[in-house]
């Protein structure tokens, strides 16, 4: 099964350089993009078969995951003003 690669590299690759610059400057931005690619992993891994989950547990997860990178982006446009 391929699994499709959520990472915010890969799901913003136009603000590649605005992404290195926000995570060194901006300590929310950082966090919160920490917190991405902790749930990121995590789905990953369940998704993988190597950790077994409810499928409710999991759909929370993306859930969470869809929240961070919908406030990532609203942050990486304000910072690029777009």
């Amino acid at each position: 099964m391929f699994i499709e690669k959520h990472d915010i590299h890969h799901e913003f690759p136009e603000f590649k350089d605005e992404i290195r610059e926000l995570k060194m400057t901006n300590n929310h931005f950082s966090k919160l993009f920490k917190s991405y690619h902790e749930l990121d992993h995590e789905v990953i891994r369940i998704e993988e078969g190597v950790e077994n989950t409810s499928d409710e547990y999991l759909e929370n997860l993306k859930l969470k995951r869809l929240h961070l990178k919908d406030e990532l982006y609203t942050m990486l446009k304000k910072y690029t003003g777009k």
